[in-house]
């Protein structure tokens, strides 16, 4: 197919490709999209030291999925106005690719690159998707990132609130990542146009039957595990939203019933964690995890519950889930009570102390479920919906 009958797509995201989170949440959905006759173009902001280490792979992915990169330059600080330098690059960007290629589509991911979207959109008639995510401006003044008690924050919060609002009445197509998410938008509106389409995962990837026995066998040696140790699992960042103590504490609850626990700890953040002999605390290649997931026994995710964390849909619970270990999460975030009634092997508890049964299993009926609500191929359809939509 020539580039000239080929759908232009410009799709900004404030995240870098060069990130964790680029590559299993933005880079496998475009690679799916380009196949489906989209000429997709990338501005991403990346962090100079990731870059260094990851761009090569990156643009080597993209090359073979027919993506075209842009990559900018992140500004960490000063704070606020490094962002704003960082919107004056891309705006001039933008621009520029848009005198180029024309675009039918703008597809911003969450609120920094939607304030260009919605320019785009103003000033060229440019289909605009507002792809949200979660409530970030909620997020960062819950999350204490922003404090509302300094003016200037505030400010910003109360901005980037009517900005929300703006984007919402006028964007072409509406993304958020749970069904909880949706019902709150569609309070302040009816007319809005959402869709929903969760975090999801790999399953060419993250696929139980490619892990043979005798690599978990080579691993659990590898690890000091013994053929009777018990495997608690976290897998993910720690802080901010992570309640880090309280998965402590679940993992001394069990050890109370399972002496030989141990707990496996897969985080970037290895210097926020302390432990003792019976933590293994680990920073692991992406595709590595599959097969890390595979000598667990259980996992747990525990997120503060608050409003902004009913749009959150975490990753790393749908990876730990498609590989059939058990996940054990709190109420009060993202559609997990909605899972709860669907899986068989996700506990949900008011108490994070409290212990699951611990012999969960998914059944055939629910693998089809997990298949249509998390896997990769069904939010790459979902997308190419919104796009068709929009360009019909």
């Amino acid at each position: 197919m020539k580039a000239s009958s080929l759908k232009q797509v410009l799709y900004l995201s404030y995240d870098g490709l060069t990130d964790p989170l680029g590559q299993s949440q933005i880079l496998p959905y475009l690679a799916g999209l380009s196949a489906k006759g989209y000429l997709i173009t990338i501005v991403s902001f990346e962090k100079p030291d990731k870059f260094e280490a990851s761009s090569r792979k990156i643009t080597q992915y993209c090359a073979e999925n027919n993506l075209l990169w842009e990559p900018l330059v992140y500004h960490k600080s000063p704070p606020v106005f490094s962002t704003a330098y960082d919107l004056l690059a891309l705006r001039k960007k933008v621009q520029q690719l848009h005198r180029e290629r024309n675009f039918s589509i703008v597809h911003c991911r969450s609120y920094i690159t939607a304030l260009l979207g919605l320019w785009l959109k103003n000033k060229y008639s440019i289909r605009f998707i507002f792809d949200m995510r979660g409530f970030w401006a909620d997020e960062r003044v819950e999350g204490g990132l922003w404090n509302s008690g300094n003016p200037l924050y505030k400010y910003i919060y109360t901005f980037f609130k009517k900005r929300e609002k703006a984007f919402l009445q006028h964007a072409d197509a509406v993304i958020v990542l749970t069904e909880a998410a949706r019902e709150v938008v569609l309070t302040w509106s009816p007319n809005y146009k959402v869709t929903v389409i969760p975090c999801c995962v790999d399953l060419n990837l993250f696929d139980p039957s490619k892990i043979m026995d005798t690599q978990k066998i080579a691993l659990r040696t590898k690890l000091g595990l013994s053929a009777d140790d018990y495997v608690l699992l976290y897998l993910g960042s720690i802080g901010t939203w992570y309640l880090w103590n309280e998965m402590v504490a679940f993992f001394r609850t069990l050890q109370e019933h399972k002496p030989s626990s141990k707990f496996l700890v897969l985080t970037p953040d290895r210097n926020l964690v302390e432990g003792d002999k019976d933590f293994i605390v680990l920073s692991v290649a992406r595709e590595e995890v599959p097969l890390y997931i595979s000598v667990s026994n259980l996992s747990v995710c525990f997120i503060k519950p608050s409003f902004s964390k009913k749009g959150s849909s975490a990753t790393k619970m749908a990876e730990v889930l498609a590989m059939g270990v058990p996940v054990v999460s709190n109420a009060g975030w993202g559609d997990v009570e909605f899972f709860r009634d669907r899986l068989k092997n996700m506990y949900v508890s008011e108490d994070t102390k409290e212990l699951p049964p611990l012999n969960h299993y998914r059944s055939e009926n629910q693998d089809e479920f997990f298949r249509d609500l998390f896997s990769l191929e069904s939010g790459i359809m979902k997308y190419d919906q919104v796009y068709r939509t929009l360009l019909s």
